[in-house]
């Protein structure tokens, strides 16, 4: 059985900082990559940050220069380092596992008090 922990939300003023981990358990097999989405209430659930299994990354622009997207391939881990927090940034965050079956982790909540 597979599963994702997911940890490292919280509240925080803006300008602040967070880090999230998202530890994939249990037998995944061929993973191609794995990513953050995050889903603001009322909006739709969107792209942050994907990390290929070779390491190549990409990000959306709201965030690029200021998240951090890392990857602990041994430990089926994925990170997101979030710097220079802004209240817009205020989301539940959700891991995925991209493999031959995509697992989503239960989110953490991000919450950016301006």
């Amino acid at each position: 059985q597979v599963q994702l922990v997911e940890s490292g939300g919280g509240l925080v003023q803006a300008g602040g900082s967070l880090q999230l981990s998202c530890a994939a358990s249990g037998s995944i097999f061929s993973i191609n990559a794995m990513a953050w989405y995050r889903q603001a209430p009322g909006k739709q659930r969107e792209l942050v940050a994907i990390i290929t299994s070779g390491g190549s990354t990409n990000y959306a622009d709201s965030v690029k220069g200021r998240f951090t997207i890392s990857r602990a391939n041994a430990e089926n881990t994925v990170y997101l380092q979030m710097n220079s927090l802004k209240p817009e940034d205020t989301a539940v965050y959700y891991c995925l596992v991209v493999a031959l079956i995509n697992y989503w982790g239960q989110g953490t909540q991000v919450t950016v008090s301006s």
